[in-house]
């Protein structure tokens, strides 16, 4: 079979099948070009799901006749430039393009038209190009001082076969909304809008630089919820910076979709952030529950390889352990910081569930007898309730021995002591009743709050045997007789490889030839244990996320299991003195607002709520 040399038509419609894989990709190629030339507002248009009509604009510096022949040939760009040796430096780049290549794909697939007015510059100019075949600049009309305006119709027309391949419109529609979406959370400074089949389905305004301003733009991407549940992030190590927002652990989704890196400002998909997230939350949330996070990583560009997927959606950092490590411990670091907060949501389904749904009717509780409560024989009417002229079982004191009691505990009341803090003051409150022997009401200055007495101090016997398992080690059982575990041998390398680690949590493992592990000892707390399906599973975490994440969250959930059964059950009354030191013992331990398991160990409902539900406000 003769070797031919493709002609250059060709090569750009293959290159496009890379580049342009879908409407989503070619308008996230147009949106990084207009941030890249300096756009503080970005409009994106798109109909058919973008398979008919794309618009792309920007207020950028914009591009002059000469450059706009430039643009759509293939490897052309203003992104790099040589050093003075004449060498081209392709790993220090500060921009989100580079290559060259997506307005001459998109060329050579679809109907393209660039029209544009360079910075400064009087006359503004459009050139087209269809299924790659380039016409000339000639004078257009621009509607402002600057910037560039990209429509592409009819995108993969040239290459019908393609678009066999399309899902629904409305599923490259929703795509193209999360491009946008990730661009905006990537750039806070830059306004956006979307408009999908001519019905403005987004509008952001450009926000300040800095937290305040990323948490805004989250907030308006992500909803008020996530701006309200949200823990600040920002820490750095050796040069890497991370900064951004993760939501607390009640705060929690099925899935992983609302999790996002943007590693120097380039949103990018990386299972490093999954496996970080992963450990980071291992002690708070169930396997089948997922945080949600906008991290941003930000360093040196000769530290991170962003030229290692044709549509730069994935990163290769020159030392992920410092990466891995910095994720997880700024992330624990601020989940510690959070303390026993929970997240709003709570509350809120709370409420909803106290607001009226079919209850009582206007007509009064007889309308309930509907619903089988039957009310009791009517008594005869005397004047006077029931029970209101008998002695109460508790025995009350007189007016004025109630008088003398007080002035005598007021002498010596803890209240009278200097430094003293009314139990209400403190974040949980002071606890007022127990109801159905399982739950704790408290008094705070403005709310309420309920506990789950189960719940919260199952945490707290959790957080107390880590500490205790921190500080004495954990103990190791030996096998009888050493186990050897065969691996594919990468698999046994990199387990060998964490055998010190490992040995800090009671597994003991030395290598035993090529493809295979021998384990000697491992944590008394599993008891018996397949020692050969937790070697696997270690390795298989090893491969994926670099962390033994397997046997810890083995332990964790063992830890889980006796701190359930070594915490206050439902149903034990608990005197006052209790409920107290339950709740002071709250306040002081981190976490004690999840339970193991990521749910709720109380529920807070503010006064200003409450009032809400009976119409006050």
């Amino acid at each position: 079979m003769p070797i031919r040399r493709l002609p250059p038509e060709t090569v750009n419609r293959i290159a496009a099948g890379e580049v342009v894989e879908r409407p989503a990709s070619a308008i996230k190629e147009l949106v990084e070009n207009a941030l890249d030339a300096g756009a503080t507002r970005v409009e994106v248009e798109a109909h058919g799901g973008g398979l008919t009509r794309i618009l792309v604009a920007d207020d950028g510096c914009g591009l002059s006749p000469d450059e706009l022949l430039l643009a759509v040939e293939r490897h052309a760009t203003s992104k790099l430039s040589p050093q003075e040796d004449g060498t081209w430096d392709l790993l220090r780049i500060a921009t989100l393009g580079f290559r060259g290549e997506a307005l001459p794909s998109i060329g050579s697939v679809a109907r393209l038209s660039i029209s544009s007015r360079a910075k400064g510059a009087s006359d503004a100019h459009s050139l087209l190009v269809e299924g790659g075949a380039m016409g000339q600049p000639a004078p257009a009309a621009f509607p402002g001082p600057h910037g560039a305006r990209v429509e592409v119709r009819d995108l993969f027309y040239a290459t019908p076969a393609r678009l066999k391949f399309m899902k629904s419109e409305r599923s490259e529609a929703m795509a193209i909304a999360e491009e946008i979406k990730r661009q905006a959370m990537a750039h806070e400074a830059v306004g956006f809008t979307l408009d999908l089949d001519g019905k403005r389905v987004l509008r952001l305004s450009a926000e300040h630089p800095g937290p305040d301003g990323r948490l805004a733009r989250l907030a308006a991407v992500l909803g008020r919820d996530f701006q309200d549940n949200a823990i600040l992030i920002d820490q750095e190590r050796d040069g890497v910076r991370l900064t951004g927002f993760a939501g607390l652990p009640t705060y929690s989704r099925g899935n992983a979709a609302h999790q996002y890196l943007f590693v120097n400002g380039r949103p990018v998909r990386d299972r490093l952030l999954q496996g970080a997230l992963r450990a980071a939350y291992a002690d708070y949330l169930a396997r089948d529950r997922h945080p949600t996070a906008a991290l941003y990583l930000e360093l040196d560009p000769t530290q991170v390889d962003v030229n290692v997927h044709p549509a730069k959606a994935e990163v290769r950092f020159r030392d992920p352990a410092l990466v891995r490590g910095l994720l997880i411990g700024a992330l624990r670091h601020s989940l510690a910081a959070a303390g026993h907060r929970a997240s709003t949501t709570v509350a809120a389904a709370a409420l909803g569930g106290f607001r009226p749904q079919g209850g009582p009717s206007p007509a009064g509780f007889s309308a309930w007898s509907a619903g089988g409560w039957t009310p009791s024989a009517p008594q005869p009417h005397t004047g006077v309730l029931p029970g209101l002229t008998q002695v109460s079982a508790r025995v009350e004191p007189s007016f004025g021995e109630v008088l003398e009691q007080a002035v005598a505990y007021a002498d010596h009341s803890p209240a009278s002591q200097p430094g003293y803090v009314d139990p209400i003051d403190h974040p949980l409150g002071a606890a007022r009743a127990q109801l159905h022997e399982t739950y704790v009401v408290a008094q705070t200055r403005d709310g309420i709050i309920i506990v789950d007495q189960h719940a919260a101090h199952e945490r707290l016997v959790y957080e107390r045997m880590k500490v205790e398992m921190a500080g004495g080690g954990v103990a190791r059982q030996a096998l009888l007789l050493p186990e050897v575990v065969e691996l594919d041998p990468a698999e046994a390398e990199r387990v060998v490889a964490k055998a010190d680690e490992l040995a800090e949590m009671g597994l003991i493992v030395e290598g035993f030839g090529p493809g295979a592990v021998l384990v000697r000892e491992t944590p008394a707390l599993l008891g018996e244990t397949d020692a050969g399906a937790l070697i696997r599973d270690i390795a298989d975490d090893l491969s994926e996320n670099g962390q033994a994440l397997a046997l810890k969250e083995r332990m964790a959930e063992v830890c889980g299991t006796m701190a359930c059964h070594g915490s206050i059950r439902a149903g034990r009354r608990l005197t006052g003195a209790e409920m107290n030191a339950l709740l002071r013992q709250m306040e002081a331990t981190p976490h004690s607002g999840q339970c193991n398991h990521g749910r709720p160990t109380y529920v807070e409902l503010k006064l200003a709520d409450i009032e809400r539900l009976f119409g006050r406000r």
